[in-house]
């Protein structure tokens, strides 16, 4: 599974999708094998967070219309979340036969993590792009947002030079990483002392009423 898993593979896989007029609202999911069915997933979620993060800026709708697109925003930063965790687990199946030498470096950032961030960065890149071939733009415009693009794609080649590399040294046994659980604590009523609060001072309040 990790001889196609190269920034390469991925850069090109995150680009497709975006230029694909019907994602993300049709999926692929049921296609992809291993851990490219979660990469999916989250560069999906990570458009449709895109996107819906746009609608919440508006300011002409009533405030309703905003609180239900972060609830949105909420939901799919969840499960943006966990299809990062489920391919760091998919990956590290696949290195399984690989152990870490006795003095392999501790990698702070996980493959799942890099490939996050290659997510967003192909979108950041699809979308400055798009502002550097508006013919209703002026021509200072233009010229910043083509600096920021050549900015944005030599970031991304960046950080695939480093995702190939942890691959490789994850192989070889020089260095490791583990799955590290986010644990976001606004999408559980229990954790939110807004949600939880409310709800003990509903349940106080009913027992003096009655």
């Amino acid at each position: 599974m990790l001889n196609d898993l190269t920034a390469s593979s991925l850069t090109q896989f995150h680009d497709d999708m975006l230029a694909n007029p019907q994602w993300p609202a049709v999926q692929s999911l049921d296609e992809r094998p291993g851990a490219w069915f979660w990469i999916e997933a989250n560069h999906r979620y990570n458009t449709l967070l895109w996107n819906e993060e746009d609608k919440a800026r508006r300011t002409d709708v009533g405030a309703s219309e905003i609180a239900a697109c972060k609830r949105l925003i909420d939901q799919y930063n969840q499960k943006r979340n966990d299809a990062v965790e489920a391919i760091d687990e998919a990956i590290l199946s696949a290195l399984e036969d690989c152990e870490p030498a006795p003095d392999a470096r501790l990698n702070s950032e996980t493959a799942g993590a890099m490939i996050d961030r290659l997510s967003i960065l192909s979108l950041k890149i699809y979308h400055m792009r798009e502002q550097t071939q508006r013919v209703d733009a002026g021509p200072d415009h233009i010229a910043k947002c083509s600096g920021k693009l050549q900015r944005l794609l030599i970031q991304r080649q960046d950080l695939g030079n480093c995702f190939d590399r942890l691959l490789a040294e994850a192989r070889e046994g020089r260095t490791y990483f583990k799955v590290y659980r986010q644990f976001k604590m606004y999408n559980d009523p229990s954790l939110n002392p807004y949600l939880y609060g409310a709800q003990r001072q509903g349940a106080a309040t009913g027992g003096i009423a009655q």
